[in-house]
């Protein structure tokens, strides 16, 4: 029998990747409610990303791609940001991660060089971590579903990637789960500080 279709692959991926993240939630490190009330977490993806993006400027002969990726644009208007609710900050979060993740998977079949590859690697299981994270906060008015359109640019060069994932983690990402915890947590469960205090 010959090897198996890349969409078959990615279907398995996807399978095992959602496996890993239950029991992950199922250990209690990183369950929902938690990573909303220990700012702590957020804290540490953050810095996970910022690491992740100075790996792979590290690594050598990480040529640009010979096809262009599509990023999401992440820079956004705090002022804006907190007119919105919490259901159009989670599906503009999700749109990005999908545009993001799309994008890793594009890099992942240009990129050989072992260092990047391992890079790319990382990346898309953080990146996959929170799309299936943040699929499991509901709203009323129904569960996400794909085919959004955010804002989007062209990249040729993978560094934008990390550099996106970072930007995005640091920024929307670490506001909404400030947002959500005023109304989620209780006093005293480390959710209550205003984000823009950690930041570095």
């Amino acid at each position: 029998m010959q090897g198996r279709s890349p969409q078959l692959n990615m279907e398995l991926n996807r399978l095992l990747l959602l496996t890993s993240f239950l029991l992950h939630l199922e250990e209690g490190r990183a369950s929902p409610t938690r990573l909303v009330c220990d700012s702590r977490l957020i804290q540490k993806y953050i810095g996970e990303a910022k690491e992740m993006e100075k790996r792979a400027g590290q690594c050598q002969a990480l040529l640009t791609l010979s096809c262009p990726m599509v990023l999401p644009l992440v820079d956004f208007s705090l002022q804006q940001w907190k007119s919105k609710s919490h259901e159009t900050k989670q599906q503009e979060i999700l749109c990005d991660l999908a545009l993001l993740v799309g994008a890793v998977v594009g890099a992942q079949g240009q990129v050989t060089q072992e260092c990047g590859a391992r890079q790319l690697n990382q990346l898309y299981q953080h990146a996959n971590f929170f799309l299936l994270l943040l699929q499991t906060f509901s709203w009323e008015v129904g569960p996400w579903q794909p085919g959004c359109s955010p804002h989007a640019t062209e990249q040729i060069q993978v560094t934008s990637i990390f550099l996106t994932y970072r930007q995005l983690v640091q920024g929307k990402l670490r506001f909404f789960l400030h947002d959500l915890a005023k109304d989620l947590c209780k006093p005293g469960q480390g959710g209550g500080r205003d984000p823009q205090c950690g930041a570095q």
